[in-house]
């Protein structure tokens, strides 16, 4: 059974960092399409990065660009994102998430949650003025 641990959320100040951590369980996390989505409340998932499979390469949403950083570390089988610069808009419960065919590419973040087929809890991240 696929498992996906994250860590790293909290809460910090406007223009701080923060890295979240995701470890998942049962799943080599270099034979899947890996990304960060986050959830701000009343408002509907959205995808923050993606990195692809061969050369680790990150694709993130315009918000994030230039703040946000994402990579992975295949010894340790975790997926991280580096948060920069963080905003009062960054606030929301950010979720790893997994997907056997999903893709990761330059239309991200348009691509649709539901290629992901595996999910983290969600982790929360506060960001206060």
């Amino acid at each position: 059974q696929v498992q996906m641990v994250e860590s790293g959320g909290g809460l910090v100040q406007a223009g701080g960092s923060l890295r979240l951590s995701c470890t998942p369980s049962g799943l080599n996390l270099d034979d899947y399409g890996m990304a960060w989505f986050r959830q701000a409340s009343g408002k509907e998932r959205e995808g923050v990065a993606c990195i692809t499979r061969g050369y680790g390469t990150g694709f993130y949403a315009d918000s994030v660009q230039g703040r946000f950083t994402i990579s992975r570390d295949k010894e340790k089988n975790t997926l991280y994102l580096q948060m920069n610069s963080l905003k009062l808009e960054d606030t929301a419960i950010y979720y790893c998430a997994a997907g056997e065919w999903a893709r990761c590419g330059t239309d991200w973040p348009s691509r649709p949650p539901t290629e992901y087929e595996h999910w983290g809890q969600g982790t929360q991240v506060t960001v206060s003025s």
